[in-house]
């Protein structure tokens, strides 16, 4: 029913967006012994859901349309520079943040106005994307090949 259509592009990408978010949500778990569902929500981390959706979803632009058609090439270009943003500006906006933090920590131990603390895990280190699009990939793969059969 949803084979080859636009319908099995999009289920892939959510469900591989999803899926990784749910690895994060376990590990946490594992991690701290905590439940925290927040974590279903935040950026960053292992492995990189933005990488697996849009890996994903041009995998399987690339098994419905051919590796070697016009859509897949505009699939593989966004999904390159969703990861290249995912590891480098990202993972630079993290470090800046990172560092303000630190910044105010300082001047709060000084008897200053605290201030709220900036989400230092914004990006991803290149592994956690290189996981990202692995988990993408698998995910378009199977259920291209099987499920929706």
């Amino acid at each position: 029913m949803f084979l080859n259509t636009s319908y099995e592009i999009i289920i892939n990408g959510l469900e591989a967006a999803f899926v990784a978010q749910l690895l994060k949500f376990i590990g946490h778990i594992f991690k701290t012994r905590k439940v925290d569902f927040q974590v279903l929500a935040t950026t960053g981390g292992m492995p990189s859901a933005h990488t697996g959706g849009v890996v994903a979803l041009s995998t399987t632009v690339g098994l419905i349309c051919g590796f070697d058609s016009v859509e897949f090439a505009i699939a593989i270009g966004y999904a390159l520079v969703v990861m290249y943003d995912a590891a480098g500006l990202r993972r630079s906006t993290g470090k800046i943040a990172a560092c303000l933090n630190k910044i105010c920590d300082d001047y709060y131990e000084k008897g200053q106005v605290p201030v709220d603390r900036l989400k230092e895990l914004l990006g991803h280190t290149p592994f956690e994307v290189f996981v990202g699009a692995l988990l993408g990939a698998y995910i378009a793969f199977v259920n291209h090949l099987y499920l929706f059969q």
